[in-house]
C-alpha cells in the first residue's frame, strides 16, 4: 500500500524521504523541516515588495504632483499720499497705523490762500466777460458807422464838386457883369466929358449934364457891384473846394473803417479768448482749493510722516497707505521648478507668524528671472561662469475673503505649495 501512494504521489514520497534523510543525518535531536512554512515567508516576501513599490508610486505621484518653496513673501502695492500743493498742514485727521476707507480726509493745508486766489480769478473771469460783450457790441455798430460814413462823404463829395462848379459858373457871369459895366461906365464918362464940353459952349442944357453925370456914377457903382459878386463867387468857389478837401478826408478815413472793424472785431474774439483763459485760471484755482484736503486713494492702512504745523512742498510724501484686502504672495521658484507649472493652478500658502494656511491661485509667471530686474543684474559673458539655478517670480493671488483678517501683512514670509494637477 505504501509504495502504491508514493508511486501516485511522487511529491509524497519526496517529502518522506526528506523527513526520514533528515532524521537519519541528526545524531543528537531530531529536526523536522515543513515545506509550507517556507511558501509562506516567500509570499510574506513578495506582498512586502508589492506594498513598497504600490507605495513608492504614490509617494511619487504625490511628490511630482505639487511644487513647493520657502522663499516667498506677502507682497502689495503701497500708495504713496502726497501734497500737490505748498502750504501749511493745519489738520492731520489720521493716526499711526489706522484703517482708513477710500476718499477719508487724511490732511488739511490752510487753505485761505488759495481761497484768495479763487476769488481773484473769480473777478478777472467776470471783467473779461464784460470787456468781450462791449467789443461784440462794437463790432455791428461799427460796421453801421462805416457804411455810413462812406455814404455820406461821398454824397459830400458830390455836393462840393456841384458847389465848385456853380461857383465858378457864378464867378464868370461875375466877370461877364464886371466888364459889361465898366464897358458902359467908360461910355458914361465919356458922354460926361462931351456933354461938360457942350454945357461950357451953352450948346445943351444943364439937365442933360447932370443926368449924363448921374449916369456915370450909377455905371461906376454898377462896377463896383459887380466885381463884389465876383469876389463872393470866388469865395463861394473857395469855400466849395474847401468842402471838397474834408469830404475827401472823411471819406479817406470813412475807407479806413472796415479796417477799424475787423481790429475791433479781432479785439473781440481776442477778449473771446480770454474768457477762456481766465475760466482755465478759476479751474485751476478751485482745483488748488480742493487740494488742500487730501485724501485716502484706496482702502488700507495709513504710515503717515506728517504733523501739524510741517510746511510742505508738491510732490512731498505725507503718507503711505497699505491697502491689506489687495495682498498677493511672490513666491520665487527655481526654473527647474517650472515644467509643470501653469496658471489658475491651486495654491497652499503657509504663513509663519501664524502657522495658517490660505487657498490661493498661481495668477501669472514673470517674465524674467529676478536679478536682470536688480540694479546690477549679472552679466555671464565675462569672467568664469559657473552655472546657478535661477529663481522666476510667481504671483499667487488669494482667495475672495482669504486674508479677512488682515493678518497677512505685506514682507511676511510664507511657504507657496502649488499643485500641479
Amino acid at each position: 500500500m505504501p509504495d502504491q501512494a508514493t508511486a501516485k504521489n511522487p511529491e509524497t514520497a519526496a517529502s518522506s524521504a526528506t523527513r526520514i534523510t533528515t532524521m537519519e543525518s541528526s545524531s543528537t535531536k531530531p529536526t523536522i523541516v515543513y515545506p509550507g512554512r517556507r511558501s509562506n515567508k516567500r509570499w510574506i516576501i513578495v506582498g512586502a515588495a508589492v506594498v513598497v513599490l504600490v507605495g513608492g508610486i504614490f509617494l511619487w505621484r504625490y511628490l511630482m504632483g505639487f511644487e513647493s518653496t520657502d522663499d516667498a513673501q506677502v507682497d502689495v502695492h503701497l500708495y504713496p499720499v502726497s501734497a500737490r500743493i505748498s502750504g501749511y498742514v493745519q489738520a492731520v485727521h489720521v493716526g499711526d497705523n489706522e484703517y482708513v476707507q477710500q476718499g477719508t480726509t487724511l490732511v488739511e493745508i490752510d487753505p485761505k490762500d488759495y481761497q484768495v486766489a479763487v476769488a481773484r480769478a473769480e473777478a478777472n473771469l467776470k471783467t473779461a466777460e464784460a470787456s468781450a460783450r462791449a467789443l461784440n457790441i462794437d463790432v455791428p455798430i461799427s460796421s453801421v458807422d462805416t457804411a455810413s460814413q462812406l455814404k455820406f462823404t461821398s454824397s459830400d463829395i458830390e455836393e462840393a464838386k456841384a458847389a465848385i462848379a456853380a461857383g465858378e459858373k457864378q464867378v464868370a457871369a461875375a466877370q461877364a457883369r464886371i466888364l459889361e459895366a465898366e464897358a458902359e461906365n467908360v461910355k458914361a464918362r465919356d458922354d460926361v466929358d462931351r456933354y461938360h464940353l457942350l454945357l461950357v459952349k451953352e450948346e445943351v442944357p444943364k439937365q442933360i449934364y447932370d443926368h449924363a453925370v448921374a449916369a456915370a456914377q450909377t455905371d461906376t457903382a454898377a462896377v463896383t457891384a459887380a466885381k463884389e459878386e465876383e469876389a463872393a463867387a470866388e469865395q463861394n468857389v473857395a469855400e466849395a473846394r474847401s468842402r471838397l478837401i474834408e469830404a475827401v478826408a472823411r471819406n479817406e478815413s470813412a475807407q479806413a473803417g472796415p479796417k477799424r472793424v475787423a481790429s475791433t472785431r479781432d479785439r473781440a474774439l481776442s477778449a473771446t479768448a480770454d474768457i477762456g483763459q481766465r475760466q482755465a485760471e478759476l479751474e485751476q484755482a478751485q482745483l488748488n482749493l480742493g487740494y488742500t484736503k487730501i485724501l485716502a486713494p484706496v482702502t488700507g492702512e495709513v504710515t503717515k510722516n506728517v504733523v501739524v504745523g510741517l510746511n510742505v512742498d508738491p510732490g512731498e510724501q505725507l503718507l503711505t497707505v497699505v491697502p491689506l484686502d489687495e495682498v498677493w504672495i511672490t513666491a520665487n521658484f527655481k526654473e527647474t521648478q517650472l515644467k509643470h507649472m501653469r496658471a489658475g493652478q491651486k495654491v497652499k500658502i503657509t504663513c509663519d507668524s501664524n502657522g495658517r494656511t490660505y487657498q490661493g491661485h498661481v495668477d501669472s509667471i514673470a517674465g524674467a528671472t529676478g536679478p536682470l530686474f536688480s540694479l546690477l543684474p549679472p552679466e555671464n559673458a565675462t569672467g568664469n561662469y559657473v552655472k546657478i539655478v535661477q529663481r522666476i517670480p510667481v504671483k499667487v493671488v488669494l482667495e475672495p475673503g482669504e486674508n479677512r483678517d488682515h493678518q497677512l501683512r505685506p514682507g511676511m514670509n510664507v511657504e507657496a505649495k502649488v499643485y500641479l494637477r
